[in-house]
């Protein structure tokens, strides 16, 4: 393909556009499939990847620094692949945790929330809402790791046998169960009153008294992090 299809692409389901060294060598690491990739200066590029990320092969297509600016301003290689096929991570059977984020709204936060999943070891990432996760700007904000883990929007939550814990500032400090399902809401307005009735248990992070919310990645990394840790 062409970097004139850039901007088709991204309008495409089956394709996703990588904007960034990181995003590329991470949907390499993780198993992507590039169908085209394009750069205004090759020898950068193989400095980063020499110096970053020697595990993978990489060999975009050199065109003018004007042509490239023109689809993404500001990032030294751009590249389309296509979107992987992933596991629904409510099948995954270990006992990692999957994130649900209700209706995010802001795709650079919801692309920092795989970023961070993806480090922590979470099962899968999955949204509800109108907002695309897989959108350009969300893996803008994942760095490219949504080839690290499943990421998919859902209508409605069907959870089965995973324990459904929501973070709510009503909640206790405590742990989070095996396999469990853990749920974000906004950071104005907080988790729907209908998936706060579903919930198996309320999950507070403990906050110094004044401070009425946390970033939605950071809240994310907190939950997942105290997990690994084992911190209450």
């Amino acid at each position: 393909m062409r970097l004139a299809d850039v901007p088709r692409a991204r309008r495409d389901a089956d394709r996703v556009v990588l904007e960034g060294f990181h995003a590329v060598k991470h949907a390499l690491r993780f198993g992507g499939e590039l169908l085209g990739a394009w750069c205004a200066d090759p020898e950068e590029i193989e400095a980063l990847r020499v110096r970053l990320a020697p595990d993978v092969t990489l060999a975009p297509d050199v065109v003018d620094s004007e042509s490239l600016a023109s689809v993404v301003p500001r990032a030294q290689i751009v590249a389309v692949a296509r979107r992987p096929r992933q596991s629904p991570p409510l099948e995954a059977t270990g006992p990692e945790p999957v994130v649900l984020l209700e209706d995010p709204r802001h795709l650079g936060n919801l692309g920092a929330c795989v970023r961070v999943a993806a480090a922590a070891g979470a099962a899968g990432l999955l949204t509800t809402g109108r907002q695309d996760p897989w959108h350009p700007d969300a893996l803008r904000g994942s760095a490219g790791l949504h080839f690290a883990l499943p990421v998919a929007r859902i209508r409605t939550l069907e959870p089965g046998d995973r324990p459904l814990v929501a973070l709510d500032p009503d909640g206790a400090p405590g742990r989070l169960p095996p396999r469990a399902v853990v749920a974000f809401g906004t950071e104005r307005d907080g988790l729907s009153p209908e998936l706060l009735a579903r919930a198996d248990q309320r999950l507070a992070l403990p906050m110094r008294p004044g401070v009425s919310s946390l970033n939605l990645a950071t809240a994310v990394a907190a939950t997942l992090y105290s997990r690994r840790h084992n911190l209450p």
